[in-house]
């Protein structure tokens, strides 16, 4: 199952039409809206093609201007990221060997752990 939540954005004379239609449409469930245009609304199915149907019916919606997902949830998602989890090493396998053989200077950082070459490194030398 798959839940996302959608920005919809109008123009403010038309925020009342925009959102009785929305409280009628089967294809998402309304939450709330301001008076300057948007409206937020939630959409559900079982995966995401069920969803862009339900997303591409919200924005055939007359005066609406646009219909953007902003969050989205997916059991799926969730389960396959938590099977990697539950597979991975508590600790990495650079930080179980015998860091102190690692030069310093030799560990490339980019502003970015993710992109961080300390892993690289151990490799090419065997640490």
């Amino acid at each position: 199952m798959n839940i996302s939540s959608i920005v919809v954005k109008t123009l403010p004379e038309n925020v009342d039409e925009v959102v009785k239609v929305l409280k009628e449409c089967e294809a998402c469930d309304y939450h709330f809206h301001d008076v300057g245009g948007k409206i937020i609304i939630t959409i559900e199915g079982a995966d995401v093609s069920e969803e862009l149907s339900k997303l591409r019916v919200i924005e055939n919606i007359p005066h609406i201007i646009a219909a953007d997902m902003q969050m989205s949830y997916s059991e799926d998602e969730l389960d396959r990221h938590m099977k990697v989890l539950e597979n991975a090493d508590a600790v990495p396998k650079v930080l179980d060997q015998d860091t102190s053989k690692i030069d310093p200077s030799m560990v490339v950082y980019n502003g970015d752990l993710k992109k961080k070459d300390i892993y690289e490194f151990a490799e090419q030398t065997k640490v």
